[in-house]
């Protein structure tokens, strides 16, 4: 009997082992410990910014949603295409967010569209606050260029998720490394993995530094426990930050295997010529250099998408639909949005297919030939 092959399971092996028993035996198994140090010193490498990493990338979110203010009266614009995570801490603070489509060129946030909305948002008597949550997607990163460009001239904060593009570039700026603060994930099924857990980063050391004290139920200088804030329990657990540590080892190697994947699935549907069988890679900015986490491409209706999600499923092997708008999920319905066709479009025909570098020459040709069928 075959296994099951999955989306985008996490590599992992002898190397992570080693990290987490070590991390054991030094003692340091509960939260906080000198691999969370080393974890956010080598992030902070990464990313060229100062880092703290958490227990998640929403918990990373969430704190800098308390980092600023976001209420009832900010505006937040967020990107529609992305993981509901994305805007689901402002959404708890009571924000109403404000949908932006895609680009259909680059498959992130539309530039033109984000600026009409900031317009009509500049245009509103009650003063309010601006918050652009950008969403980075499928190991590629949004414009961050046009995006600074575009909030500095309408005075709104910009947050990057780019929870889907540790390890990418922009314009040769590591993911994330754009405006006021952004966040990593590094969930079980991302590039990089700690199992769970996710990081708060910044140009700014002093964000970081609030991130990290409010990680840590915010407790003050004192030898007993003192809070003149009321934090959170948010840290990172030493021995998830030890396969943390072991995993940017070998971040070179994963984004490599990720990279051959894509071009495989690319011969792959590039091979078919029949009329109704184009298949095309999700779009891809010319100023981002994609890791290619998910291999995503978008086939010419809905009705073949789905035939080859059958055809993989029927093969138990794992696929996923683009993701499905937020402005068409029923919780944001009242939500206003700008644009959303082009979202839409990539949510029927789009399809996520299975991306994990650990996936063999033999699991390679099972997927060829479902696909072929």
């Amino acid at each position: 009997m075959q296994n099951r092959i999955f989306l985008s399971p996490p590599w992992v092996g002898e190397p992570e082992r080693a990290a987490v028993a070590a991390a054991f035996d030094s003692g340091y198994v509960a939260p906080c410990g000198p691999m969370v140090d080393q974890f956010d010193r080598r992030l902070g490498a990464l990313a060229d910014q100062s880092a703290a990493a958490v227990s998640s990338g929403t918990a990373a979110l969430d704190l800098l949603m308390e980092e600023f203010a976001v209420g009832p009266d900010t505006a937040v614009l967020a990107s529609t295409l992305t993981f509901i995570a994305t805007v689901g801490p402002a959404w708890h603070r009571g924000a109403q967010p404000i949908f932006i489509d895609a680009d259909p060129l680059t498959g992130t946030i539309s530039l033109p569209l984000l600026e009409k909305a900031l317009r009509a948002v500049a245009r509103r008597r009650t003063p309010t606050r601006v918050l652009v949550l950008a969403a980075d997607i499928y190991g590629q990163t949004c414009d961050y260029d046009g995006l600074e460009s575009l909030c500095s001239r309408y005075g709104a904060t910009l947050i990057v998720d780019a929870a889907e593009s540790v390890g990418a570039t922009c314009r040769g700026r590591p993911a994330g490394h754009a405006g006021a603060a952004a966040v990593y994930s590094f969930n079980g099924n991302k590039l990089v993995t700690t199992s769970g857990g996710g990081a708060v980063l910044s140009r700014n050391p002093e964000i970081v530094q609030r991130a990290r004290w409010r990680a840590q139920q915010a407790r003050e200088n004192k030898v007993w426990y003192e809070h003149c804030e009321v934090g959170y329990n948010y840290r990172m657990s030493n021995l998830l930050a030890a396969v943390g540590c072991a995993q940017l080892d070998r971040l070179p190697e994963i984004v490599r295997r990720k990279r051959k994947i894509f071009d495989f699935y690319l011969a792959l549907f590039c091979g078919d010529k029949r009329p109704g069988h184009r298949v095309a890679p999700y779009p891809c900015g010319d100023f981002t250099e994609p890791t290619r986490w998910l291999s995503v491409f978008l086939f010419p209706t809905a009705c073949v998408r789905d035939a080859v999600a059958a055809r993989l499923a029927a093969a138990d092997i794992e696929c996923r639909p683009v993701w499905k708008p937020l402005h068409l999920q029923p919780v944001f319905k009242t939500c206003r949005v700008y644009g959303g066709e082009v979202a839409e479009d990539f949510f029927r025909r789009g399809l996520c297919l299975p991306s994990g570098a650990g996936l063999t020459r033999t699991q390679l040709k099972r997927i060829a030939e479902a696909i072929r069928g």
